[in-house]
């Protein structure tokens, strides 16, 4: 029986996370109390990307689509919607860019430029349920394989698709089950790769929750084409859904013969067998893997032999990653000319990323081979959130290596990220925006691969550690530029003698940071700064280390919060001596890093600082002139904040500055270049006040022709402009 309305609820670990079982439960008892249970199909689906906007669900015919869904939700929906034929809008997708509200997902601008082929039937079927696969064509393409292709046939499809491994190394796929097929043995075997260690990525298991018919499908295809009839799937058991919609999935296929023996009723037989691996990084390396799956201890092996020649139990064994082999049965189905004119000339059809990090639209994206990075990142992710400027991308997980925002229109392909010192991976891109430090990046990723490597070889186990070491050294501000030499030598060094792939491309997110921000290396070894403000020992407070002057805003803000006006002012006098301007003109950079902002809202900082600026000039707060003074002459050239400030400075270490100032008036760009509604110029000239009766003397409407002319006048040390805001 038809229903009138299918309505799909987003059953991904994401969704999930967001409590999209307890909103399940809620709106199946809404349908039932509204007597709709006869009308209404409620289907609990994969991932079906948005992961940001959980719970999502989707309602058709009518395509509404409707984000972060509560419990209290449900009755409003089942009697608007449901019931009466209105979509509540207040709770569809908004699109800002479009201005208007999307009523249906295929206008949501997050699906616009995605092409979905490995995850066309996730968010779109029940994944537990064979028969909506099968619907989907699910296992034509393995009947149509066995019953009209020969073995050789569906390799050579697979070879002139172009389909790349898509579990990080983009080796062909064809090629590779070519090299099984010709090695001799009766035993061969199949392997998918499901151990998905990357942080931030989560394609395979989005699949695997979502379509693992596909996988197993693909699985058997692969069987057959080698000659193998036994199949593993190893998985890591940190992903349970997955595993509970796998073996769901084998027994439903058992069942239906089409896992087993006689397949379509032909001569060929195989099985597919679940092996759990206990989280270890290193055994997606693909002879770890094997290794763990014979039930030792996951370490890789010296290469070659290679696995299609000597694999698992020493037998002939093809290893291909999730994604790769949900492909099979699109390539099979639609020939191999169809997939080839997807992507680019080397690199063919689609690849699914997990998008993560400071990017508004977080979640699963499939996209052509090709895509540039910047619209993969602003089209579909909707670009970076509050306002913030795009710094990095981080591609390829730990393995992969960091793009700056100049390379923002290269294509996303294998070819042109390793040309870019990255690599595609398994499909982890996380976006890094102006509040990421890179050095502090690098560690981070490194760090994780020396606590995942396996410690067989020593340029990965010490090596890793030296490296690590280094940008410890560096973050906490006792780093020289001999230890980034060190650093950059060790990188090459190890990914150049390291035995497998993890240490291999564990040095790529130092070597890319530091070939494309190596300025904040050197920020941190020789300013011993972090303009960031992540590495923690290299500044007091985030709001200081924003502070183009140093002004430490977190002790006059507790100044203040203590009612001690006086000291909240004295305190920002020691790095400032323009409170009263800042509080009405300067842009507020400590506002933007305050850490209350993390949890509500940052602290009004500057107004804080106008409050006690206002109150110490009404006071007539200031600062007496040196009594002892150097016999030496010191002339400031310029009336400007930068020469005022420095002469101000100067008073404070004894001396007693004279300014020489070209125009009429004192203050600079203050005084002539800012409107009196921003900057009244009573208080400007206020604040000027104390500073000459701090023993600077300004003289303006007086050019002077050279630094020669001043030294024979007597002035020992002049200092210019603003090159003098440390002197």
């Amino acid at each position: 029986m038809n229903k009138r309305l299918d309505v799909l609820i987003c059953g991904g670990g994401a969704c999930i996370s967001s409590h999209s079982h307890e909103f399940k439960k809620k709106l199946q008892e809404e349908i039932e109390k509204a007597g709709l249970g006869e009308e209404i199909n409620l289907v609990e689906t994969g991932c079906m990307g948005p992961c940001e906007l959980g719970p999502v669900m989707v309602v058709y015919p009518d395509g509404s689509f409707y984000i972060r869904l509560k419990e209290e939700n449900a009755a409003e929906i089942v009697q608007e919607h449901f019931l009466k034929g209105r979509p509540l809008q207040k709770l569809l997708w908004q699109a800002p860019e479009a201005r208007k509200i999307v009523e249906q997902k295929k206008q949501v601008p997050f699906f616009e430029k995605q092409l979905k082929i490995v995850l066309s039937n996730c968010g779109r079927i029940d994944p537990e349920n064979v028969g909506e696969y099968i619907a989907q064509r699910g296992y034509e393409a393995l009947g149509t394989a066995l019953t009209r292709m020969t073995r050789e046939q569906v390799i050579d499809v697979m070879t002139k698709s172009g389909l790349r491994g898509r579990g990080g190394a983009g080796f062909s796929t064809g090629m590779k089950w070519k090299f099984a097929y010709d090695s001799p043995g009766g035993q061969k075997y199949v392997l998918c790769n499901a151990d998905e260690g990357d942080p931030g990525a989560f394609m395979d298991r989005a699949v695997l929750e979502g379509d693992p018919h596909s996988v197993l499908e693909g699985m058997a295809i692969a069987g057959y084409a080698i000659g193998a009839d036994q199949g593993y799937i190893y998985v890591r058991a940190e992903y349970p859904l997955a595993i509970e919609r796998l073996k769901t999935a084998i027994a439903q296929a058992r069942e239906m013969g089409l896992l087993g023996k006689n397949i379509f009723e032909t001569p060929f037989n195989f099985d597919v067998e679940l092996r759990m691996g206990a989280g270890a990084f290193v055994c997606g390396e693909e002879t770890a893997l094997m290794a763990s799956v014979e039930g030792l201890r996951g370490q890789p092996r010296p290469k070659p032999p290679f696995p299609a020649v000597k694999g698992l139990w020493g037998k002939p064994s093809v290893i291909n990653n999730v994604e790769t082999l949900a492909t099979i049965r699109h390539i099979i189905l639609n020939g191999w000319e169809w997939f080839a004119a997807i992507g680019t000339e080397k690199s063919k059809g689609t690849k699914v990323f997990a998008l993560s990090g400071k990017v508004t639209n977080t979640g699963l994206v499939e996209v052509p081979m090709g895509i540039t990075l910047g619209e993969l990142v602003f089209d579909i992710g909707g670009g970076i959130p509050n306002g913030k400027a795009f710094k990095a991308a981080q591609t390829g997980g730990p393995s992969g290596g960091c793009i700056p925002a100049k390379y923002l229109n290269t294509g996303l392909d294998y070819e042109s990220l390793k040309a870019l010192g990255s690599i595609m991976g398994s499909g982890g891109l996380i976006v890094l925006d102006e509040d990421s430090c890179m050095v502090n990046m690098a560690k981070y990723f490194l760090e994780f691969s020396l606590e995942e490597s396996c410690g067989q070889c020593v340029p990965c186990r010490v090596g890793l550690k030296q490296m690590y070491d280094l940008l410890e050294k560096i973050t906490n501000g006792h780093g020289s530029m001999v230890d980034l030499e060190k650093l950059e030598s060790l990188a090459y060094t190890v990914r150049a003698t390291s035995l497998c792939g993890l240490g291999q491309a564990a040095p790529n997110p130092v070597i890319s940071t530091i070939k494309y921000f190596k300025h904040e290396y050197l920020e941190h070894i020789l300013d011993k700064k972090c303009s960031a403000g992540v590495c923690a020992a290299l500044f007091p407070a985030p709001c200081v280390n924003a502070c183009p002057a140093g002004v430490d805003a977190a002790a006059y803000i507790s100044h203040m919060s203590d009612g001690r006006r006086r000291e909240a002012y004295y305190q920002h006098m020691q790095n400032n001596p323009f409170p009263i301007v800042c509080g009405r003109v300067c842009p507020a950079f400590c506002e933007k890093k305050c850490s209350r902002g993390k949890y509500d809202q940052a602290l009004a900082i500057r107004e804080v600082k106008r409050l006690f600026a206002d109150w110490a000039i009404d006071e007539g707060l200031g600062f007496a002139p040196p009594q002892k003074t150097h016999k030496e002459k010191v002339a400031v050239i310029g009336a400007g904040a930068a020469g005022l400030a420095c002469a101000f400075y100067l008073t404070r270490l004894g001396y007693k500055p004279v300014v020489f100032e070209a125009m009429k008036v004192a203050g600079g760009m203050m005084k002539v270049g800012i409107p009196d509604f921003r900057l009244p110029k009573d208080k400007l000239q206020a604040e000027i006040g104390v500073i000459q009766r701090a023993g600077v003397e300004i003289r303006t409407n007086s050019p002077v022709a050279t630094i020669e002319e001043l030294n024979k006048k007597g002035y020992a040390a002049v200092f210019i402009g603003s090159a003098t805001r440390r002197a």
